[in-house]
């Protein structure tokens, strides 16, 4: 089991549809912030795992659970219309509503890389020395904490998942 500077259990399921040179998991996997798994039945049982597809929003509420079992998130394409079926082992969130810092995505809501997900998720839980770290691998990784401090530190003071979403509903109205 990999845990680096005390802090949760990474692993990433890598569906092996990204350009390699590009890849944030697999940048994080070299500098071993991660563990990679080639099939998401090997997902660790009990983890949180990072889905944009998933019903409850992801909390601070969500932090014993990530140092409990681990963090996990999903590295495949949407444009392949690939289908990530998760087993009824692991349980799911989606982070809040967040802009994305990445070369490819720059300024878009929602389109985060997989670091950028794993990092929203750490500093949400209050790991916010963690995701900072895992974002420093890349020339743009800090501006994603830049881009959206205000919505973090705000998320970063919500009770549960019903709270985010109401705190995301006023991000998304511009209030």
């Amino acid at each position: 089991m990999l845990r680096w500077a005390g802090v949760v259990r990474i692993v990433v399921y890598h569906a092996r549809q990204c350009d390699p040179k590009k890849c944030s998991s697999l940048k994080l996997k070299r500098f071993g912030l991660v563990e990679l798994v080639f099939n998401v039945k090997h997902l660790p049982r009990g983890a949180l795992v990072l889905d944009a597809l998933a019903e409850r929003a992801f909390s601070p509420a969500d932090r014993p659970r990530m140092e409990r079992f681990g963090l996990a998130a999903l590295d495949y394409s949407w444009e392949q219309g690939l289908q990530v079926r998760l087993p009824t082992y692991v349980v799911s969130r989606c982070l809040p509503f967040l802009v994305a810092a990445n070369p490819v995505n720059y300024g878009t809501p929602t389109k985060l890389s997989t670091v950028e997900a794993l990092a929203a998720a750490l500093y949400i839980a209050g790991f916010q020395a963690d995701a900072e770290k895992l974002l420093r691998l890349f020339k743009w990784g800090p501006e994603l904490i830049r881009l959206n401090h205000e919505r973090l530190e705000t998320y970063l003071k919500a009770k549960d998942s019903t709270e985010i979403l109401g705190m995301q509903k006023g991000f998304m109205q511009g209030k």
